[in-house]
């Protein structure tokens, strides 16, 4: 079944896709071979608009449905410019409500209605929801990949994720939770982004200010855990200080974040996808900061752009087949969900069998 994966992750600046064709043998090995992956930019009127809904801005109701069709629509161009079977539409985080350390509810917008017109598919949607209703968190909903993934990595090791907001899978024993910010704040200071890390790199960082950010109370709260821009809004880039000297004491404050969860975690080896692995500022401030060996996903046969895509592919084969696709220690659900609601395609919904007594713990992800 081949199965198109499409999200627009917390630095909202566009669509990534993949396409993998998942098949599993009698063994119950689930192998996937990524046949495409992309990405494609918001338009920027788009963007901008997406932009100033998230908090701390305040929204109408007309606002949050033309928002909800408009990325539905632009979900439904990438779908339709790639052959799949089926999709899995992550949409756009617009809300992450979090009180006291528990989620209430989270929001993301992209009508999925438009891509299954559009396409003839159906759509997996609304992903995050079931179990954030079973007590978790909603996220890292990407943990049940790395845990596949990691499974054949040598001693200690983990999976971090470096997008808008920072995410920490740890192999054992098996966890899950949103550090801090990746590049959310360093895109803000030096928007769209600090390309090539070359802002950070030219500045010096503040130590008495990067002290101060990381007395930011979240940091010492208690995984299963997860934020985004709601806490980490524009305004911890209001600063006197030269851009670039603020982009470098931004850029410090997400490795020092990090690497303080890797120490306590005691990795060997750290798996690193996301739009942070092209910041090679970044890139070097964690390895400063840290002894185990920082390898790119890419090594691991999952293109570092494209992981987030990816494990949405496989959250949609899995829903399919009625099988769970979350891991409650990682996300502090009352247990394992199948995730999403459907929507159907052109054609009548067959949906396949559950799988839950042939599924084996093997898996093998390869690029075609």
């Amino acid at each position: 079944m081949r199965v198109l994966g499409l999200i627009s992750g917390t630095s909202h600046d566009g669509i990534d896709s993949a396409v993998v064709d998942w098949s599993l043998d009698r063994d119950g090995l689930l192998t996937g071979v990524i046949t495409h992956v992309g990405e494609r930019p918001y338009p920027p009127e788009l963007r901008t608009r997406i932009k100033d809904a998230l908090p701390p801005a305040k929204v109408d109701m007309a606002e949050v449905c033309a928002l909800d069709t408009l990325i539905g629509q632009a979900f439904a161009d990438v779908a339709a410019s790639v052959r799949a079977d089926l999709v899995c539409s992550h949409g756009q985080t617009l809300y992450h409500w979090v009180e006291g350390g528990v989620v209430r509810g989270t929001l993301q917008l992209g009508q999925p209605a438009w891509i299954a017109e559009r396409t003839g598919l159906p759509v997996v949607s609304d992903l995050r929801a079931r179990d954030v209703a079973a007590g978790g968190q909603g996220a890292p909903l990407v943990s049940y990949l790395d845990l596949l993934l990691l499974a054949g990595v040598e001693g200690r090791s983990g999976a971090l994720n470096l997008g808008g907001i920072a995410n920490l899978t740890v192999r054992e024993p098996a966890i899950a939770y949103d550090t801090g910010p990746a590049c959310a704040l360093i895109d803000a200071a030096a928007p769209p982004y600090d390309r090539d890390g070359k802002l950070g790199a030219a500045g010096k960082v503040d130590e008495e200010l990067l002290r101060e950010l990381l007395q930011e109370p979240y940091y010492a709260l208690e995984p299963p855990k997860t934020t985004g821009k709601e806490l980490f809004t524009p305004s911890y880039v209001t600063s006197g200080l030269p851009q670039a000297d603020l982009v470098a004491t931004l850029t410090a404050l997400t490795a020092e974040t990090v690497a303080a969860e890797v120490r306590r975690h005691r990795l060997d080896t750290l798996v690193v996808s996301g739009g942070g692995v092209r910041n090679p500022t970044l890139m070097r401030m964690l390895r400063e900061r840290v002894t185990a060996k920082v390898v790119p996903s890419d090594e691991l046969g999952v293109p570092s752009d494209a992981k987030e895509a990816i494990a949405f592919s496989l959250f949609g084969w899995l829903t399919a087949h009625g099988l769970p696709a979350t891991v409650p220690s990682c996300t502090g659900a009352s247990g394992a969900r199948v995730l999403g609601t459907i929507t159907p395609g052109a054609r009548p919904l067959e949906l396949s069998p559950s799988l839950t007594e042939v599924l084996a713990a093997r898996f093998e992800l390869r690029t075609q």
